[in-house]
């Protein structure tokens, strides 16, 4: 399942630097080792709301009852979006594994290799993947990353038949895109 969704995170990242745009941290929340979904975070103000955005991506993990959560972000825009000095290899596509019990870094470095440049003077980039350096068991994480990754093991308590329908039309109302796999959709 790991390599999989690794594969996923770098042809997203490549595919979107190639149209000019830096994906959105991104959530994969797993129950007994099934995927819940995808969820990105919603569009983002840089300081106090990025920070909390990031953070709210818990959210779905939470409701679903996630045993396993995978996160994906690039060092970069996090940093910037959330006002944070850059930590680790930048650019560098991060993915951290997390259960209860503790969660390993995975870094991704990359080096853009130019594509494009648009009349606006938006750049088109391909991912140079570089060699990955080892997985790090406890990682250190920026602090919307370990956040989220706290949150997502907190259970959620809402008084409805259906919290996680709710929480899945809450956030989608926030922007956050979602896309459940077909086990976990409404």
């Amino acid at each position: 399942m790991w390599n999989g969704l690794v594969s996923v995170a770098k042809e997203t990242y490549t595919a979107s630097l190639g149209e000019g745009v830096v994906p959105r941290p991104l959530m994969m929340p797993l129950v007994r080792g099934q995927l819940v979904g995808l969820i990105w975070v919603r569009p983002l103000k840089v300081g106090q709301d990025a920070l909390a955005g990031i953070a709210e991506l818990a959210n779905i993990a939470a409701a679903a009852r996630a045993d396993e959560v995978v996160l994906a972000w690039e060092t970069h825009d996090v940093a910037t979006a959330c006002e944070l000095p850059i930590v680790g290899p930048a650019p560098c596509l991060n993915m951290v594994l997390a259960t209860r019990d503790g969660h390993v870094l995975h870094q991704f470095p990359y080096s853009e290799q130019l594509l494009s440049r648009s009349p606006e003077g938006w750049a088109s980039v391909a991912p140079d993947w570089r060699p990955a350096p080892a997985p790090q068991p406890g990682g250190e994480l920026v602090p919307p990353i370990q956040a989220a990754v706290n949150f997502s093991f907190t259970p959620i308590e809402l008084d409805h038949p259906d919290p996680f329908g709710v929480t899945v039309v809450l956030m989608e109302e926030d922007g956050y895109r979602i896309s459940l796999t077909e086990a976990f959709a409404r």
